[in-house]
């Protein structure tokens, strides 16, 4: 069996840029200026490490494509072949500022859209490299990274599969804890070896392993540590009794997926029975109602509104989800205040979860694609509380 390629090849960034370049026209706009990693993976195929040293991409309307980046990356940039001209500077402060060296070489006029991203020194950097420009900042790059081209799919697709497999690692070192009856795993321990399998599998069957922000990973707590919705793993080790919560995800190619379950040591008390079925029939019903065409902030009314009429509405903490790609949270938003549609080729999680203090946290998520009459659950693993049970 052939190894799986993470890397995209050039006609997908031909075919993003093009998007883009669409939504410019309809825009108004003569060119666009990023320097948000995601948005440079997204356009050019170079992933880096941000630092002090700005990287950023210039798109003219035009067909021009400029990267800015530092000569120490130049190299790094050409081995990824990276789908644009490149233009370097030596150093950051610099002698000349490195917005300067962008503008020498692209000599910007008209309206020129930045995303909404860059930060302050950065944006006033380029307005005073840029004077005779004018820049007006939009969300257009990350309205054109929502849907997602069918090459991403497929990163994302395998990333489901690993993020399920590592899900599996999870409980197989607890029941495997348990069978030799000895002490339980910590929760650093666990995350420690779904981490180690996610990666292994990544290195031991791709070629051309991307690694982004987030290799492979996740959150892993247990009992009244589990009721924090974004606690780290602590050296506290599982116990007979214990709710715990494997939130887990890696990345194929750059694109993210996550995979999240939560269980219990044991036979489950009537309580975190309730709590459990109760967050299952949350994310049952966002599996069934996610689709094209639905709103963002109906979306997340629907599957909430679960919980509520449960009785459970002063244990929510968060909306229901948001969007996954070259980020793990990116837009759009599955939350009251977000009216965008859901369109075809998404990728969203569904993830609805209540947090009692002092007991523990109950979640469930998955990775949806969103297609034209509902939506596909790209993780896989079993949800219910029964196949969630570990035997003592």
């Amino acid at each position: 069996m052939e190894p799986f390629d993470q890397r995209l090849a050039p006609e997908f960034f031909d075919r993003a840029q093009e998007r883009v370049r669409a939504m410019m026209a309809e825009e108004g706009f003569a060119a666009i200026l990023t320097e948000h990693p995601e948005d440079i993976a997204y356009l050019t195929g170079f992933f880096h490490h941000p630092s002090e040293r700005p990287v950023a991409v210039w798109l003219e309307a035009s067909g021009r494509v400029v990267m800015l980046l530092p000569e120490l990356e130049r190299e790094y940039a050409q081995s990824q072949s990276a789908r644009a001209e490149l233009v370097a500077f030596f150093e950051f402060p610099g002698i000349v500022a490195p917005f300067s060296v962008l503008a020498d070489a692209v000599r910007p006029r008209g309206r020129i859209g930045f995303a909404s991203t860059m930060p302050y020194a950065r944006l006033a950097s380029a307005r005073s490299a840029m004077p005779e420009a004018e820049l007006v900042g939009t969300d257009l790059l990350a309205r054109a990274r929502h849907v997602k081209l069918p090459e991403e799919v497929a990163l994302h697709r395998e990333a489901a599969r690993i993020t399920d497999r590592m899900l599996e690692a999870g409980v197989r070192l607890v029941t495997d804890a348990v069978a030799a009856g000895g002490d339980l795993p910590t929760e650093a321990e666990l995350e420690r070896h779904v981490t180690a399998t996610g990666a292994g599998i990544m290195y031991g069957e791709h070629r051309n392993v991307v690694v982004a922000s987030l290799l492979a990973g996740g959150l892993v707590y247990s009992g009244a540590n589990s009721a924090f919705p974004h606690g780290l793993p602590s050296v506290n080790r599982l116990r007979a009794g214990d709710t715990f919560m494997l939130s887990l995800g890696c990345a194929v190619g750059g694109r993210f997926i996550e995979g999240e379950r939560t269980f219990v040591l044991g036979e489950p008390t009537a309580e975190q029975r309730r709590y459990h079925d109760t967050i299952h029939a949350a994310q049952q019903l966002g599996r069934e109602t996610i689709r094209e065409g639905l709103e963002c902030r109906e979306a997340n009314r629907l599957c909430l509104d679960v919980i509520r009429e449960a009785g459970l509405g002063e244990f929510i903490r968060h909306r229901q989800g948001h969007g996954i790609g070259l980020g793990m949270h990116e837009a759009p938003w599955l939350e009251d205040g977000d009216d965008t549609l859901l369109v075809a080729g998404m990728v969203v999680s569904n993830e609805p979860g209540i947090y009692v203090p002092g007991h523990a946290g109950y979640r469930i998520s998955d990775s949806m694609l969103v297609t034209a009459d509902g939506a596909e659950a790209l993780t896989t693993f079993p949800r219910a509380l029964d196949d969630c049970i570990i035997p003592l």
